[in-house]
């Protein structure tokens, strides 16, 4: 690969070093619903041989296979409890999520990703064989959100664990799993596919330690509080809390990724234009946030996360430009772009052979590649599109080609602010998200606490809420609605949190945490 070649499909040749790193976005978000992100963390830790491209054709068999017997009267498959007409009112009624309003005509399975075995044949991102992997985002956050790779790997199988079906799980869930295993015999075993040694990248120690704003660590942390929560409800309300956790830490996740980025971007530019080179801690300081504001709540939401992901699309565009230049004027980085040390090392890299560069036209080389990409770069097509198509697919409620179902989505964080086709998405939580999120916030804590907590919870999404509004906004009616709090003149803003779920008051120690 050489910088010509990168100059004429940029988003398409990463530089080796940019592609390696822990804080690459990898793989590329494009559309999830909260159930795609949910059937594709099924298929990424326990159906190692199920791809995602497989899925909507084992849907179209599985479906065209019910409708043979169907039509011939035949009998179910061996191990099968039910009739295949029950079958068949099971995945098209009673399991059947709703469509989106442009799927209205499309023919496909699609049900509620409430045990593994359903993944096999539904929830992929697309109805063609080129789906993205959501799973392996989950699966990076993971990673990230843990301080060593062996906490990683245990957080990873502490997770596959609680997704299997047991018996703790209620009958109709361990039902629905020994029915889909019947209907799809040879599709593949559920078994733990531990953490690619590869994949398994995560932060530095220092990084980990000093960084004080990483959605990673709270996801991990909330998914150990989600874990704990599982006995107390049914399979299908604990997989609602789940989903409503993976789709906010997802969004977030990758909107701090888009920032760091621009962050990097700012320093390796002030390195070629000013001769700048910030030692360690400096970098650090300057490359991650401590306490941004990507949302707000009861605020628009998509133009902020839109502004986020056009500075990351410059930004790699200008460090992989970066990167190519100084290999071709002979002097590659070989380092880490990892962390603020490598970060380090990269600028002062860049400081030193600085006069070649500008000789070289690096700067010229920037601008043409940025004028050559000013759509991309404006999110109307590419790689920006498909970022804000999947923020606004992952954290808005779902709208329903059948009006009667619009209720379906309950966990979601964004709603339309009106009816209207055009209504802009301002951030308001469902109640299976509060739930999810008060949960969360008192996890490990005995008894009522200040509602605060559930502020300070959410900005560590980089979600803001002033909580002297939560009494008189929608999120103070909807713990009030769902019995989460206890007014208290002595408290913050006169309300006090309750937890949601009779879970043990002390949370198993884990060294991510």
């Amino acid at each position: 690969m050489s910088l010509m070649e990168f100059k004429q499909a940029p988003w398409r040749f990463s530089n080796s070093i940019y592609q390696k790193s822990a804080l690459a976005m990898s793989p590329a978000p494009e559309y999830a619903s909260s159930e795609v992100l949910l059937a594709s963390l099924y298929r990424t830790i326990g159906f190692e041989s199920a791809s995602e491209g497989s899925v909507p054709q084992a849907g179209r068999d599985l479906d065209r296979r019910i409708q043979k017997l169907r039509e011939k009267s035949q009998l179910p498959p061996s191990g099968a409890v039910i009739g295949v007409d029950a079958w068949h009112t099971v995945l098209h009624g009673i399991l059947e999520s709703p469509k989106l309003p442009n799927q209205s005509s499309k023919r496909f399975v699609q049900v509620t990703p409430l045990v593994p075995g359903a993944a096999i044949f539904s929830g992929s991102a697309r109805l063609s064989s080129n789906s993205w992997p959501a799973g392996s985002l989950i699966r990076r956050m993971v990673c990230l959100g843990s301080k060593d790779q062996e906490s990683a790997q245990r957080l990873w199988k502490h997770l596959f664990d609680s997704l299997s079906v047991n018996d703790k799980d209620d009958f109709f869930a361990r039902w629905l799993e020994q029915e889909t295993s019947s209907w799809n015999q040879g599709a593949g075993t559920w078994s733990l596919a531990r953490i690619p040694e590869e994949e398994a990248t995560t932060l530095t120690a220092s990084d980990f330690q000093e960084i004080h704003f990483l959605p990673a660590r709270r996801f991990a942390k909330d998914l150990q509080a989600i874990m704990q929560a599982k006995d107390s409800m049914t399979r299908r309300q604990w997989t609602s809390l789940l989903e409503a956790v993976l789709r906010l830490g997802a969004v977030s996740h990758v909107t701090w990724l888009c920032d760091v980025h621009a962050r990097i971007w700012s320093c390796l530019s002030a390195a070629l234009t000013e001769g700048a080179a910030p030692n360690e801690k400096e970098v650090r300081i300057a490359i991650f946030p401590e306490a941004p504001q990507y949302m707000a709540y009861g605020g628009k939401a998509l133009q902020g996360i839109k502004d986020k992901v056009s500075s990351y699309l410059n930004a790699r565009l200008g460090i992989n430009t970066l990167l190519w230049s100084l290999k071709q004027i002979g002097t590659p980085y070989e380092g880490d772009f990892s962390s603020s040390k490598g970060i380090a090392a990269l600028c002062q890299h860049i400081q030193n052979h600085r006069n070649a560069l500008l000789r070289a036209g690096t700067l010229e080389t920037i601008i043409d590649i940025r004028e050559q990409e000013a759509r991309a770069l404006l999110c109307r097509k590419g790689i920006g599109s498909n970022l804000l198509e999947f923020a606004r697919h992952a954290l808005g409620q779902r709208q329903t080609a059948v009006p009667l179902l619009r209720g379906y989505d309950q966990g979601y964080i964004l709603k339309k602010k009106g009816s209207s086709p055009s209504s802009p998405w301002i951030v308001s939580l469902g109640p299976v998200a509060v739930l999810a999120l008060v949960h969360c916030a008192l996890a490990g804590m005995g008894g009522p606490r200040s509602i605060h907590r559930l502020g300070l919870h959410l900005e560590a999404y980089g979600v803001t809420v002033d909580k002297h509004e939560i009494a008189r906004n929608d999120l103070g009616h909807q713990l009030r609605m769902l019995g989460l709090v206890l007014d208290s003149p002595d408290a913050e803003s006169g309300m006090l949190l309750l937890p949601p779920f009779h879970t043990s008051q002390v949370l198993q120690e884990y060294e991510h945490e």
